[in-house]
């Protein structure tokens, strides 16, 4: 599948056609995100775009204005629909501009399925400036009908040789706590839990594979020996974030994933996105690197 490379201000990314997704970023020539091969596959969705849901619609089932849909199962582990349609699709290139300050902008639609009747157009541009990646994805209800929505990124940032020695600086004050296939079990003040990163502490042993919320600021920060990256962006437009160590996985990284609404929220509604034909929505978020000494 091909790349489409930015340059600019100390960075390089690489932007796949498969996935609409964050290959390679790097700050002054240091991984901050996961890389992974051009030939592809993407490692457990490493820098893909979530849409038209993030995290999971628990049993692939949902019921949207009175009518029962069923999602093709994505997770058959857990017997769920993960990370949305697009994660894995071909994406359309608009525009690319390669050097420096340069951007590029991908399309795709999601044409209408009986799990998702729905059409929504997608745009997705990458550009970079000093203050890193920054990423925006807007949304088209093209179709006749209204349609449930969510969105989010999955990347899974690097600061360190292993996870367990990352700083984590998580400012939020709740966590969606999970039963074992990892759907909705019961929001929890994070100081009753073992999630409380408010104050920047180090991940140690502590597994995280949670949906957080309650944040005081749009930024997630994870600092290790050799420097460290951050994900920003706006709490009012992406309320929650998803926070994986990937414990037992063993993949390299730590996923920080803004997404617009919670696991689940096909089902539960909260914070759920319904766009109606021609309505129009736009999320951004912007990943940077730091030195050890910033």
């Amino acid at each position: 599948m091909p790349d489409y490379t930015i340059l600019g201000d100390g960075y390089e990314a690489a932007i796949s056609s498969r996935g609409g997704a964050l290959r390679i970023l790097r700050h002054h020539g240091r991984d901050i995100v996961t890389p992974w091969p051009q030939e592809g596959p993407i490692p457990f969705f490493s820098g893909a775009l979530l849409a038209p849901w993030p995290n999971r619609v628990v049993g692939a089932t949902y019921e949207f204005e009175g009518v029962r849909r069923d999602l093709p199962v994505t997770e058959p582990g857990r017997g769920h629909a993960l990370h949305g349609l697009v994660g894995d699709a071909d994406w359309a290139c608009a525009e690319h501009v390669p050097g420096e300050h340069g951007f590029v902008r991908l399309t795709r639609v999601i044409e209408p399925t009986p799990g998702y009747p729905f059409r929504i157009e997608l745009d997705v541009r990458y550009s970079l400036s000093p203050a890193g990646l920054t990423t925006t994805l807007t949304a088209r209800n093209t179709g006749e009908d209204a349609a449930p929505y969510g969105c989010g990124p999955h990347p899974w940032l690097l600061a360190g040789p292993r996870v367990e020695d990352y700083e984590l600086d998580l400012p939020a004050g709740l966590v969606l706590l999970t039963d074992d296939v990892l759907a909705p079990v019961s929001l929890e003040d994070v100081a009753a839990t073992p999630y409380d990163f408010r104050s920047p502490s180090v991940v140690a042993g502590t597994a995280i594979d949670h949906a957080f919320t309650g944040l005081t600021t749009g930024r997630v920060r994870i600092s290790g020996p050799d420097g460290g990256a951050e994900v920003s962006w706006d709490p009012a437009r992406m309320p929650w974030v998803q926070v994986c160590t990937g414990t037992g996985l063993g993949h390299h990284g730590l996923a920080i994933e803004p997404m617009t609404c919670p696991p689940d929220a096909f089902n539960s509604g909260t914070d759920l996105i319904v766009l109606k034909p021609g309505d129009e929505h736009e999320a951004s978020w912007t990943i940077s690197g730091f030195s050890p000494q910033d």
